[in-house]
């Protein structure tokens, strides 16, 4: 239904109470602009709750998830304000599961 082409997860969090609109303007100050087919990621300070952001080249969805126990592997600011993922690991991430450690070809590379 939404052809996504890339994805990108911000390191620092998002007040979850966020709507379209700012999330959409986080997007632009984060990653400079919204991106036709493309996907952003944020989170909460908890990292228990994620919105994400997509441009499907006519206009903007927005989808929120939440686990209810434990929290999404998320990135610190040391390694910068954005990250791009593949598909297979943004599968990992929504599910809890360690995504960083997934290589190219989604085989697991470290311990």
């Amino acid at each position: 239904m939404i052809r996504i082409e890339r994805i990108w997860l911000a390191t620092e969090p998002l007040d979850m109470r966020a709507g379209t609109e700012t999330a959409l303007a986080r997007v632009v100050q984060v990653f400079g602009a919204a991106q036709p087919h493309t996907a952003y990621l944020f989170t909460n300070k908890r990292a228990n709750r994620m919105k994400v952001l997509v441009h499907d080249g006519f206009g903007v969805w927005l989808a929120a998830r939440r686990l209810n126990e434990g929290g999404f592997v998320w990135p610190g600011r040391e390694q910068g304000t954005q990250r791009e993922l593949n598909p297979e690991q943004l599968q990992a991430l929504v599910v809890g599961l360690p995504w960083k450690r997934l290589g190219q070809d989604a085989a697991i590379s470290l311990l």
